[in-house]
């Protein structure tokens, strides 16, 4: 099975008790529990993260570089200013791999500064306002395009 990790950036460890009219009523643990059983029926073994920690999110893109590891990346709040993580996610392309971005809620229909995503132009593609279904859409995503690259 390939190894794909789904990557999750600040206070989605909160999910379930944040915004629950944003982010819906699930947490982090249901999360995990989704992806790992979409990831097995596409023959994928999943394995989900989640660090408030800049400098934690982009070591993880690093080391999928290195490991030639797929991602699927929900940066949170990182996707509007981090540019050191949308360099380090530019790597993980850089290596042929899929990089897919995805958003719980719909960032361009909430406030102003979520409209821009420094991560976007550098995914493979984005996935946004479709809750943890997204997740799923990314995960298939990456399947697909793995298999059109003969994984």
């Amino acid at each position: 099975m390939t190894k794909v990790i789904v990557v999750n950036g600040p206070n989605l460890g909160r999910l379930g008790v944040r915004q629950p009219d944003v982010y819906g009523r699930q947490d982090l643990e249901e999360l995990r529990r989704l992806c790992t059983a979409w990831g097995a029926e596409l023959g994928l073994d999943v394995e989900v993260r989640q660090t408030d920690d800049e400098a934690e999110i982009i070591h993880w893109m690093h080391q999928a570089a290195d490991e030639k590891t797929p991602v699927v990346m929900n940066p949170a709040a990182f996707t509007h200013y981090s540019y050191g993580l949308a360099d380090a996610a530019h790597m993980v392309g850089d290596a042929g791999l899929p990089l897919m971005e995805v958003h719980i809620s719909n960032p361009s229909a909430r406030d102003e500064f979520r409209k821009r995503s420094v991560i976007s132009p550098v995914a493979t593609g984005t996935i946004t306002g479709l809750g943890f279904f997204g997740y799923k859409l990314a995960l298939e995503a990456v399947a697909h395009i793995l298999a059109e690259q003969g994984e």
